[in-house]
């Protein structure tokens, strides 16, 4: 969808930019451009809109040079969001997210009912929100408003630079979530600027990791990590890029154990009895349907039986550290934190798949790394495993 051709730009006083870009976005992809100030990321983001031309090589936009193109229509074709949002103070917020669609000649019923399905999309309801000005509005809500703006004329290409950087960290985090349910859905070719190396990982499918006006690597989230080309890079994105790769590593059902299992209505005595022959100290609980229920330990199951008996279901406690399958590594181990858990519940739906351990979220990065450097499957890496000691 985007190609620069050994793209780039020198300015009159003769400060280079950028030097010979050459790379692809395909189409739906987002990329992230990412790098310390004055590398030369935003000027690469500004020459697709030709809000700065470049000086040599060319930039071709679903197949066309855009250097062919009339550069107001081009920039009505594409989105564009910054940092400090730039709404229009005057216009009320559905007026100000119908700005495009007015530009191109659309029809103010149309384009009001165009802005209003934009607004609820990113999570601002119109009619609480279309008649209020920017200035009543927070800043997450200003950044929401923005985006719903950038994507009024249905654009093929969103152009972000620092989209998120104006607003607090809780924000932020909160505003990345959103975008990329929204991008999930809506699959346009993104470029993004940002010189945070962890919302460039959290956002991008690849990663345009910037030098001094040069691209340094340009892979995915977890190669750039796991493997970084230049020591450059390694430098960039940290000592604790470990801890990083963490973000971008799914947890896959190979990755986890299978504990003993107790079922809901299956009395106490007897799930004693076979989980003390077993060696086990607790076990998972599930419904008939492999629902995940909670846990239970074979002391409490033990007690019971000797006493009035009951079932499994009567002593059960829930299980707070849970996950689905396919969630990042990291968050498996915030869970751990947050609940103090040995172990962490992981579910497809509903229904209980396994349980991920310290030592197996150890191994599963492990592999990923290996993985990635060996260019084969994670299920083709086999190693000691400190799981299996």
């Amino acid at each position: 969808m985007i190609r620069f051709e050994q793209v780039g730009k020198v300015y009159p006083d003769g400060t280079a930019a950028v030097h010979d870009l050459s790379f692809e976005v395909a189409e739906g992809e987002l990329v992230t451009l990412v790098g310390p100030s004055g590398c030369g990321k935003t000027t690469t983001m500004m020459m697709v809109n030709r809000l700065i031309e470049p000086t040599s090589g060319r930039i071709l936009v679903a197949g066309e040079d855009i250097a062919a193109v009339d550069p107001v229509g081009l920039r009505r074709r594409i989105g564009y969001v910054i940092q400090q949002v730039g709404l229009f103070p005057h216009r009320t917020v559905l007026d100000n997210t119908a700005t495009v669609p007015f530009l191109t000649g659309w029809k103010k019923p149309k384009a009001r009912a165009r802005a209003a399905e934009l607004l609820d999309l990113v999570g601002l309801d119109p009619s609480v929100y279309g008649s209020r000005y920017p200035d009543q509005l927070s800043g997450g809500q200003r950044q929401r408003v923005g985006v719903a703006r950038a994507l009024a004329a249905d654009p093929p290409v969103l152009l972000m630079d620092e989209p998120f950087g104006a607003v607090d960290p809780v924000v932020r985090e909160r505003l990345q979530d959103e975008f990329l349910g929204l991008q999930a859905t809506v699959r346009k070719t993104v470029l993004l600027v940002t010189h945070d190396i962890e919302e460039a990982v959290r956002m991008g499918d690849r990663i345009a990791v910037y030098g001094q006006g040069r691209i340094e690597q340009f892979d995915t989230p977890a190669t750039v990590l796991g493997a970084p080309a230049t020591p450059y890079v390694a430098q960039f994105v940290g000592a604790d890029r470990g801890l990083k790769r963490l973000s971008v590593t799914e947890i896959e059902a190979a990755d986890l154990e299978q504990p003993p299992v107790a079922r809901l209505d299956e009395p106490a005595q007897d799930a004693a009895a076979r989980l003390r022959a077993d060696g086990a100290r607790w076990a998972v609980v599930l419904t008939d349907g492999n629902d995940l229920h909670g846990w239970v330990s074979t002391e409490e199951l033990s007690i019971a039986g000797q006493g009035s008996g009951g079932t499994v279901g009567d002593l059960a406690r829930r299980m707070e550290a849970r996950v689905p399958v396919g969630a990042p590594l990291k968050q498996a181990f915030s869970e751990m934190l947050q609940y103090d858990a040995g172990w962490v519940a992981v579910l497809d739906g509903a229904k209980f798949v396994g349980v991920l351990t310290p030592a197996k979220l150890h191994e599963a990065l492990r592999r990923s790394v290996d993985a990635d450097a060996r260019g084969v499957p994670r299920g083709q890496v086999a190693f000691d495993s400190v799981a299996d000691a």
